[in-house]
């Protein structure tokens, strides 16, 4: 990308990112012309198409020369170009940071197409409480951003609490934990590995009381179909559904449930915790049970769970010991400081005491989960495209805002995704998944106008996912000039930050 003058970045950017469309402020109509829409609903595209937006809301769409256009729409011929939905990234952590977040997170995302971000939550080093009130900047149009549906906080298990970590001991912490996350005003409860079963079953009973969904982990205390029966609305990573797979599923689920709390408490090194996670993922690939699969698999669909894989982060682990990972073009929106201490797998506090035969089993556990999901894609599983990105000191390497949602998407059809199965799982799923069908999703009159102008057919090639010419934000039209200048800014911005 040239080089944009300090005059374009200091005039322009500043309306981007206080979410202001660079157009005449009394134009509230814009129009595609002659686009094919990609509508997301599993119907073929549909070719030379005129597509109306005023304000926040598609108002019309039919052929081209037989739906009206208000004479102040913003009128854009799109010939050769497809329309589909914005993006979900529905696994990312690390929004809230005030800094990290509004500054390089939120542009990369928005440049990227994805209009909508599922915060996990977690451990950092702000108070969960600012997910929230970035996400409220975001509804209230006072930010340009991603719509969030966020956790905030993490219910974990007995360990040390912290920032945006909850302990969970038993069951009357469990209880005051959701009572927690409900008041705090967010958006679904966040459950992580340690949580002890009756634990896990009373914040099943009283998220539902409260009238919260609850996802996240399946913790080492139960199986997946458990968890599924519980309510869980989806499983994070694919670790919870290759243990309910294996044939000694129980046995090692003790086993790294003992092995984890040992490493929180202290009494292993953290690369001796790292190991040993490894030889569990190890032995779950080494235990994998066709019949046992077959069952699990039909009960998740039956039970209507989704699935949010993460593909994408287990490739950046299995792979980060690859020296053409560390010339990524993109690598130019991450802080210098990060990219050393953090993504460097040489400091890494997880990849460091990697040695080759540990990279080996995880580049044999990615082989293998691509083979799980195609599995349960074959089973009718309903899926979520996300991709744990978490650039922060405690995240993966490897893991671009925005960027590693297309490459999420490009695993999932190497897993045996369609395209449009692919697509939909960052599009028309999320929108399933979060109740929000009727406003949110595809691309259909009436609905908000959160979409995606591409350069080429991602039917044809889910890579092309990556070749945008504009985005529509809450109705906001930022063409390919505006999202350039995002991208720098978030370069800039990277490029000052320290840790």
């Amino acid at each position: 990308m040239k080089k944009l003058s300090a005059f374009l970045l200091l005039t322009l950017l500043p309306g981007l990112l206080l979410g202001r469309p660079n157009q005449n402020p009394q134009s509230h109509s814009l129009a595609l012309t002659y686009v094919t829409v990609i509508d997301a609903t599993g119907a073929p595209p549909k070719p030379d198409m005129t597509v109306v937006v005023t304000d926040d809301r598609i108002t019309a769409i039919g052929k081209t020369g037989k739906v009206p256009v208000p004479k102040d729409a913003r009128i854009t011929d799109a010939p050769g170009k497809y329309l589909i939905p914005g993006f979900w990234d529905m696994h990312v952590h690390n929004t809230r940071d005030q800094s990290w977040g509004k500054t390089v997170f939120l542009p990369l995302f928005i440049a990227n197409g994805v209009t909508g971000v599922r915060d996990m939550g977690g451990p950092g080093n702000t108070d969960p409480e600012a997910v929230f009130n970035i996400r409220d900047e975001i509804r209230e149009g006072k930010l340009l951003g991603p719509r969030i549906r966020a956790a905030g906080y993490t219910l974990f298990g007995p360990i040390q609490p912290g920032k945006g970590v909850i302990r969970i001991s038993n069951e009357s912490d469990a209880r005051a934990a959701v009572d927690l996350v409900k008041k705090s005003g967010a958006d679904f409860v966040k459950v992580h590995d340690l949580i002890p079963r009756d634990a896990y079953f009373a914040i099943a009973d009283e998220a539902k009381k409260r009238g919260l969904p609850f996802a996240g982990h399946v913790p080492l205390s139960v199986d997946a179909i458990e968890a599924a029966d519980a309510g869980q609305r989806s499983i994070e990573h694919e670790y919870g559904i290759a243990a309910a797979i294996s044939t000694i599923g129980p046995v090692l689920r003790k086993q790294a449930s003992e092995d984890l709390q040992s490493g929180y408490d202290g009494k292993i090194t953290p690369a001796d915790a790292s190991r040993k996670f490894v030889a569990y993922l190890k032995r779950l690939d080494e235990s994998y049970g066709e019949q046992r699969a077959a069952l699990v698999f039909n009960h998740l669909d039956r039970a209507g769970l989704w699935v949010c894989p993460t593909l994408a982060v287990l490739r950046s682990i299995a792979f980060a010991d690859d020296p053409n990972l560390a010339t990524d073009p993109r690598l130019k929106y991450i802080p210098p400081i990060l990219k050393i201490l953090a993504w460097n797998p040489k400091f890494n506090a997880q990849l460091k005491s990697y040695r080759p035969e540990e990279f080996a089993a995880f580049k044999a556990h990615f082989e293998s989960t691509i083979k799980m999901v195609a599995a349960m894609r074959r089973a009718n599983v309903r899926f979520l495209a996300g991709t744990d990105t978490a650039p922060a000191a405690f995240g993966i390497p490897y893991l671009y805002p925005g960027f590693s949602l297309h490459d999420e998407l490009g695993l999932l059809v190497r897993a045996g995704f369609t395209t449009m199965e692919a697509l939909q799982t960052a599009t028309r799923n999320p929108a399933e998944y979060f109740d929000i069908l009727e406003s949110l999703g595809t691309v259909e009159a009436g609905k908000i106008a959160d979409l995606v102008l591409l350069d080429a057919d991602p039917l044809q090639d889910i890579g092309n996912t990556q070749k945008i010419a504009a985005v529509v934000v809450n109705g906001r039209w930022l063409d390919r000039r505006a999202l350039d200048l995002l991208l720098a800014q978030a370069e800039s911005a990277a490029k000052k930050m320290e840790m």
